[in-house]
């Protein structure tokens, strides 16, 4: 019976055996493996830095503007609720900017949802809730549109009405402008998560691919006593060039990212928390002269008012968020407008106080005139403090686009320079190790 053939594997491992007793047969194995490292490490590089690079430019260009959109929304929902609030209360004689604020609220809330829904994953908990945004709104437009219409003829049941409107704004549409807005978040985080970590995997590549290399440089020394091989030397030079351009490079690029986020989301997030706050305290505000005590609350075995109660919470919120805003600030830019929000705040309770007594003591006429009135009314007090928001907004936007565009511009070239140095690097520690080779024809 004839003895079973040898696969070509193991034929293989035999060859391979038999080069490795003698120095030529060492000698391509060693640059072969040399070759293999420093390519691995190239690869790698190109793959962990192409990752991060694109989880930054999502993190400037896709998810922080999502979820700043998000918070639009919800402000452009609470800021409309505000505006129908405020033209109710001057009645027949809404005035023109009163409605325009609202008709342009929802325009920007409408026009939220639309970018939202462009941008959400197909079966996403995000389009569901931008579907049922979808749906809410043009029910509450025609609640409010009642609540005027009644209104405008005189008859009490249009208060009703914009109770009825207020409810499902802040039971219904706020409280899933909300869950967007945290999905949206998470989002932003999760990029954030993707783009900062250290690319171990490459660095440990390349930290073993430099010490392969040298390694091959001392053998080569001890056996014929020169001090240099061109070839290794190059490779080793090319690999130390593509290993500290990629540690330096995502160090730079993740202190950017890294402060991006403490000095811009974190400011951003506080801000427009606050920011919501104080239009839900002006639409409380608001709607306790609309429902002249018509809705109260028990807290404590004690009954309120239910809309003061919930204005007293909201400002409580509000200047909560102004303290935590002004302590994040990192320069005047940003406190500026943080400070003078506080100072509008402190104003705005203080003439609330004043109103709530006239309302108390039966002068409505009076109670409404220090809420809506021309002069001296808390409306001014509360447009100051949306400004002054708004103002610490775009200054802390613009500080999260500078420094995240610095991280994301660090990357730049990265993953192409890199994975060129590599093969350059391979192709001289192979030219290195037949220089050597020559040497045994």
């Amino acid at each position: 019976m004839p003895p079973a053939r040898r696969t070509a594997f193991a034929e293989g491992v035999d060859r391979l055996r038999a080069a490795a007793t003698t120095e030529p047969g060492r000698l391509r194995i060693i640059g072969a493996v040399l070759a293999l490292l420093v390519v691995a490490f190239g690869a790698a590089t190109a793959w962990q830095t192409s990752a991060r690079s694109a989880a930054a430019d999502d993190v400037l260009h896709r998810s922080q503007p999502l979820s700043s959109g998000a918070a639009g929304i919800y402000r452009s929902l609470a800021d409309a609720n505000t505006a129908a609030s405020s033209g109710f209360l001057a009645g027949g004689q809404e005035n023109a900017p009163a409605r325009d604020r609202y008709e342009k609220d929802v325009r920007t809330a409408a026009t939220g949802l639309v970018t939202a829904a462009a941008n959400a994953r197909p079966g996403s908990a995000a389009e569901a809730t931008i579907a049922r945004l979808n749906r809410l709104l043009p029910e509450y437009k025609g609640l409010i549109e009642r609540a005027r219409t009644y209104n405008r003829q005189g008859y009490p049941v249009g208060g009703a009405y914009l109770r009825y409107a207020n409810e499902k704004m802040q039971k219904e549409m706020l409280p899933a402008a909300e869950d967007l807005y945290t999905t949206e978040n998470r989002r932003l985080d999760a990029d954030y998560g993707d783009a900062t970590p250290y690319p171990w995997v490459a660095i440990g590549l390349g930290l073993l691919a430099l010490a392969a290399l040298g390694w091959a440089q001392h053998r080569v020394y001890r056996r014929t006593n020169r001090v240099l091989n061109h070839g290794l030397a190059a490779a080793t030079a090319a690999t130390t060039v593509a290993l500290l351009w990629l540690v330096v490079g995502h160090a730079v690029a993740r202190s950017g990212l890294d402060g991006s986020y403490e000095h811009g989301v974190r400011s951003l997030n506080v801000l427009h928390d606050a920011r919501i706050a104080s239009l839900k305290a002006r639409g409380n505000e608001n709607l306790s002269l609309v429902a002249r005590g018509a809705e109260t609350i028990t807290v404590d075995g004690e009954t309120y008012d239910a809309y003061h109660h919930d204005f007293d919470q909201d400002m409580a919120v509000l200047g909560k968020g102004l303290t935590e805003a002004a302590a994040l600030a990192d320069d005047q830019g940003g406190s500026a407008p943080v400070e003078a929000a506080q100072g509008n705040m402190a104003v705005w309770k203080q003439r609330h106080a004043a109103a709530r007594t006239e309302d108390e003591n039966g002068n409505y006429q009076q109670a409404l005139d220090k809420v809506i009135g021309a002069k001296g009314a808390t409306g001014e007090c509360f447009d100051s403090v949306d400004r002054n928001l708004a103002r610490a907004i775009d200054h802390e936007q613009a500080e999260f686009r500078q420094a995240a565009g610095d991280g994301r511009d660090a990357m730049t070239g990265l993953p192409v320079g890199v994975a060129v140095l590599a093969v350059l690097g391979a192709a001289a520690g192979v030219a290195g190790i037949g220089r050597r080779l020559s040497e045994y024809r």
